[in-house]
């Protein structure tokens, strides 16, 4: 996705866990399991004691299988650091049934609980890097509704429609869309909110693009924040754990002690220094930040989450590919320079 900004248990089934184990290549397999659980595609208990899901066949997860199968084992180690994290899963395509059914399954086998974008919202990104979306509304309401289905009752979190929100604040999403968009993001509040575990979060930007917290006080409520568990910031993006606890406590009081969540995935080293109007694509010299928890210390912060997939690109700049498209050097780049 892109930014208009400066800086965006029980045990499993037999025949799941079949279907997650893989084999270790061509060559005669040596005798016992290789590598950590993660490079073998098992279930995967995440690092530092999360209450997240790790997804045992994520882009990082196969790199260091490849890196592995390469020689590659120091590269590996380093991308260790993303594969063995929980990361959020953005559906994708019109039918995002089958990946949230086979997210939602893997995490009640390990009693955690899955993380969610919810990122289909007509007319998305102004016709950006991440352009795209529901046909029209009748689509997104039916793309919403199997969406929420799909999560039934297992514990999951959904951020709600990165940038959908902060682009009608900043004029980018034409006005004559406005009044359908908080509409829609309305009813897709109640819709996820019906599920009996689900957590919903509506996107707000980050501090460096709607830099006035009063902006976004009446277009959330338009929005449906009052029926959501809170409200998200940093999604994509590269401000510091500080800045963005000020500024979401600002938000938060405007909105009568609203929590909220971080995207910490990428800002272990802050937004690239200058002035710069790409600074949210692919900015180089970034690293991983807080590993996703939801022990904050912070009364207002319900959790730190990578929501940005890391090692995904932002977008067709500084010689990335596609905006999403796994990019294993930028990943690595992430990886060896992150301090936890």
């Amino acid at each position: 996705m892109s930014r208009r900004t400066v800086t965006v248990t029980a045990v499993a089934l037999a025949v799941v866990s079949a279907l997650l184990l893989t084999g270790c290549g061509a060559d005669a397999p040596p005798k016992g399991p290789v590598g950590p659980p993660s490079a073998r595609g098992e279930a995967v208990a995440p690092a530092g004691g999360s209450p997240f899901w790790v997804d045992p066949e994520s882009d990082a997860v196969r790199q260091m299988r490849r890196y592995e199968a390469q020689g590659r084992a120091e590269d590996a180690r380093v991308l260790k650091r993303i594969a063995d994290r929980p990361v959020a899963d953005w559906p994708s395509g019109a039918d995002p049934v089958p990946e949230i059914t086979r997210a939602v399954r893997g995490a009640a086998a390990q009693n955690r609980t899955a993380v969610f974008v919810a990122y289909n919202i007509p007319h998305r990104d102004c016709g950006m890097y991440s352009a795209g979306g529901a046909h029209d509304a009748a689509a997104y309401r039916g793309w919403v509704d199997s969406f929420a289905s799909a999560l039934g009752g297992s514990s999951a979190i959904v951020v709600l429609e990165p940038d959908a929100v902060p682009h009608v604040v900043d004029g980018c999403t034409p006005g004559q869309y406005h009044d359908e968009r908080y509409s829609l993001l309305a009813e897709a509040v109640e819709r996820l909110k019906r599920q009996p575990r689900t957590r919903v979060y509506l996107d707000a930007g980050n501090p460096a693009w709607i830099d006035d917290p009063g902006k976004l006080v009446e277009p959330l409520r338009r929005a449906g924040v009052a029926r959501a568990d809170g409200f998200s910031l940093n999604v994509s993006n590269f401000q510091t754990n500080d800045v963005v606890r000020a500024f979401g406590a600002r938000l938060s009081g405007l909105l009568g002690g609203t929590r909220f969540t971080v995207d910490t995935s990428r800002n272990g080293d802050g937004p690239l220094p200058g002035d710069r109007a790409d600074a949210w694509c692919n900015p180089p010299g970034r690293s991983l930040g807080v590993p996703p928890t939801d022990r904050t210390g912070d009364e207002l912060v319900d959790a730190y989450l990578w929501i940005k997939r890391p090692g995904d690109s932002d977008g067709q700049c500084r010689g990335g590919p596609s905006a999403g498209t796994w990019w294993p050097e930028y990943a690595l780049g992430l990886a060896r320079r992150a301090k936890s």
